[in-house]
């Protein structure tokens, strides 16, 4: 007799967040693949202890569509039912009723609490379900052991020991577009605005929100401001005006205190700001309450939820009786498993401390990023007022900014950033405009040239501005002339380089170290923040940019399945950017549902072709018009020299001899984006510091001293976020070691793995693998039959 199938069910609980329905699609559709059945339990815990139509069984295709609804299609509820044994015991018993004996749960730390107590209490529910007769001792036999994993969906990103939390991200992005939206009003009349936005206990959303949008002060719980915050507050937000502000924006936590525990309200700051005796500012306060849990998950949250998804059903499929409760986290770009309840515990203690006024305790609690936000966000916002970090004069750099290669999302945030420390710490920074071409051919014009210094007024609304304000430029160093370069660098007296770009400005940076031996003013330090919408800049997991892409892609994609959806027997074949990396094939894949997709690194074959047209119309074959049968497949532009978007697009049209359609469509350049995405701007903010940081160990005037310089292998590096760590690589090492010159990009990169999760996702069968290409005298030798293969 075949051994029954595994039953694992999932369900949503506690507050919504976007992302929740990419939970429900990947549990439900990895479970099947695994050979398991799932189930979805309604309404949450409600649905558990109801039962019946509560908890049904899913099939492949009830997920069609989930990726790109925000909320949770399947419900959730506050059940109070459950917070009482008799509660728990009705759940138990209609878990056994079903056959399931496995739990995935996406909630925040009480529904997660909730979950790992009824574990606990299963063997003793299970007893007394047969003690009562309600179930006999047969019924409940099989299902002795409940299996639990936990996700962390809350907007809040208030559990400890993960990077983030399913949601948060598309709350931040609501809460920047909305902020963005009042800043035009409020410029217009001159006014101030309080915003208040969601955090009980945790201060994530107004930190980065503020330091997103440029906010002019924040109130967060783990970081109350001082007795005299007032005072503070009147004397920044005054300079700020003095400088010629228009708009002024205070960004407050719901759950804001002052030192003594004391509550602060949005109605207390609007008094101060509109006092006639003060600042007499004409101020209006928002409230932004549920927008910010609103609207479709961005395409971070689909990435995160859809990873931690697959990783919960096997989690579940490898746990034994004595396997502790875990929780799905991502640390490190890695998404990890870890025990539920410490990280519960951890949470609660940010709390309690805050309760006990103990805040240095409650920062210490959160992770590394979080600290740094907050250092970046006091150093950019409280600049010129802090006279204690200024620098002596001897100990002042002048320091260039130039952005290269392709505009970026973050590019003009990361320069507000940088711009704002140098000032604070009694820098100059110059801009070079339009990159090396500026550089070279426009540094000496009338009556603006290409290098001048930057005007705070204007650079300081740059916070939200995607593109390059100071323009940027493909061109390197050795197509401008790498000497005519040396010797402005001279001639302009710059003691560092900041740059900003993709893989032309790593290719800068690399041509300007190699000439240093023959330029003497070249020995200076230079550092590159990787910027570019392709992430393909060695050194780093992440690059600026690569964010707002993806955000635009899945938005582009989702309309376009809502295209192919409504004709029902319709497949888009969509070309994404990317050069020859396929990162945001990939990605996008992950968060629109790709049925397939194609990248440079694995290539297309006429073999690979056949397979995926034959599934094709498979799926359609077996398509009776009851479910939303558009499909998406994605082309890097790249992948092949042959098969373009067209091409594939055609191809698919003839094979399937007017069964369904076909249409290729390309987003083109739409992918750079429009307003850089919030991940991208914080980002942007925290990495620029640390890169004028990085600069300014070397002190003024490093060209008399270049065998020091040219000895310092950090002096030409590279800034990167790998693992969960912020790291300054060395030029030369990633030169020689991590770089795959031909085809610009890394030798190696983590997320190449999720290809398999996209196929898993997509339903795609196994196809054959393109064969690599021989290359130089292999390749000829061939071709003269003098090998043989």
């Amino acid at each position: 007799m075949a051994t029954p199938k595994k039953k694992i069910a999932v369900m949503t609980s506690g507050g919504d967040s976007p992302g929740m329905n990419a939970v429900v699609r990947a549990v439900v559709r990895m479970a099947i693949h695994m050979g398991c059945d799932p189930y979805c339990v309604y309404e949450g815990y409600e649905g558990l202890v109801q039962g019946g139509n509560f908890i049904r069984k899913m099939e492949w295709n009830d997920v069609r569509g989930y990726l790109s609804e925000g909320g949770t299609l399947i419900g959730t509820a506050r059940c109070m039912a459950f917070y009482e044994r008799p509660g728990r015991l009705t759940a138990a018993k209609n878990m056994i009723l079903n056959g399931i004996d496995a739990l995935i749960i996406c909630g925040g730390d009480g529904s997660l609490t909730g979950a790992d107590r009824f574990r606990s209490e299963w063997p003793s529910l299970l007893d007394e379900l047969v003690s009562t007769k309600q179930l006999e001792s047969k019924q409940v036999e099989p299902y002795r052991h409940l299996n639990i994993v936990g996700l962390v969906g809350s907007i809040d990103n208030d559990l400890s020991g993960t990077d983030a939390t399913i949601g948060a991200y598309s709350a931040l992005a609501r809460i920047c577009e909305m902020v963005d939206y009042i800043e035009a009003t409020a410029s217009s009349h001159s006014r101030a605005f309080v915003i208040e936005v969601m955090g009980r206990h945790c201060g994530w959303l107004a930190l980065m929100a503020g330091v997103a949008t440029g906010a002019d002060f924040i109130f967060i719980p783990e970081k109350p401001r001082e007795d005299n915050w007032k005072e503070e507050m009147c004397q920044v937000i005054r300079k700020h005006r003095d400088w010629g502000k228009r708009k002024t924006i205070v960004i407050i936590a719901e759950g804001a205190l002052d030192r003594h525990g004391t509550k602060i309200t949005p109605q207390m700051v609007k008094d101060l700001l509109a006092d006639k005796q003060g600042l007499a500012l004409d101020t209006r306060i928002t409230t932004l309450g549920h927008v910010q849990r609103g609207g479709t998950a961005v395409a971070y949250d689909r990435m995160l939820a859809t990873l931690q998804g697959v990783e919960a059903v096997k989690a579940v499929l490898e746990a034994t009786p004595e396997t502790e409760t875990c929780v799905i986290a991502i640390t490190e770009n890695k998404i990890v498993r870890k025990p539920l309840m410490a990280a519960v515990q951890e949470t609660k203690q940010v709390a309690k401390a805050i309760e006990a006024q103990d805040f240095d305790k409650a920062m210490s609690l959160r992770d590394t990023e979080f600290s740094d936000q907050y250092k970046s966000y006091m150093m950019t916002t409280t600049m010129g007022l802090d006279e204690d970090i200024h620098l002596e004069d001897s100990k002042r750099m002048r320091i260039g900014f130039i952005n290269v290669g392709a505009p970026a999302g973050g590019m003009n945030a990361a320069i507000r950033a940088g711009v704002a420390y140098c000032r604070s710490r009694g820098h100059e920074p110059i801009a070079i405009h339009n990159g090396f071409a500026g550089f070279a051919r426009h540094h000496g014009d009338e009556p603006l040239g290409a290098v001048r210094g930057f005007d705070w007024l204007e650079v300081d609304g740059w916070a939200s501005k995607g593109g390059s304000e100071i323009g940027t430029n493909r061109e390197l160093p050795e197509e401008s002339g790498i000497e005519l370069i040396a010797e402005l660098i001279e001639k302009y007296k710059f003691d560092a380089l900041f740059l900003i770009g993709g893989f032309e400005a790593f290719h800068s940076i690399s041509q300007l170290r190699k000439a240093r031996s023959r330029f003497p003013s070249l020995s200076i330090p230079m550092t590159l923040l990787p910027a570019t919408i392709s992430n393909n800049v060695p050194g780093t997991e992440y690059s600026l940019g690569s964010d707002t892409c993806l955000n635009e892609l899945v938005a582009y994609c989702d309309k376009i399945k809502q295209s192919a959806s409504a004709t029902r027997r319709r497949v888009f074949v969509i070309e994404t950017q990317g050069g020859r990396c396929g990162y945001v094939a990939i990605l996008g894949g992950l968060g629109v549902g790709a049925s397939a997709v194609y990248i440079p690194e694995e290539g297309i074959s006429l073999d690979m072709l056949n397979a995926d047209v034959g599934h094709l119309k498979e799926v359609f074959r077996k398509d009776r018009g009851q479910s939303r049968a558009g499909r998406l497949i994605l082309v890097n532009e790249k992948s092949s020299r042959v098969f373009s978007a067209r091409l594939i697009a055609d191809i698919i049209r003839e094979e399937a001899h007017d069964r369904f359609e076909s249409r290729d469509s390309i987003p083109g350049h739409v992918q750079q984006g429009g307003v850089p995405s919030a991940m991208d701007r914080c980002r942007a903010v925290r990495l620029a510091i640390k890169c004028i940081q990085h600069l300014e160990q070397y002190g003024p005037k490093p060209q008399t001293n270049p065998e020091k310089i040219n000895k310092d292998p950090l002096s030409a590096s590279v800034i990167g976020i790998q693992g969960a760590d912020v790291i300054f690589s060395p030029m030369e090492t990633l030169e020689e070691k991590e770089t795959d010159w031909k085809n610009r990009r890394p030798i190696a990169a983590h997320w190449l793995e999720y290809k398999e999760v996209v196929d898993i996702l997509g339903g795609r069968p196994a196809y054959p693998v393109p064969e690599r290409s021989l290359v130089g005298l292999a390749a000829k030798d061939a071709k003269r039959g003098l090998i043989k293969e």
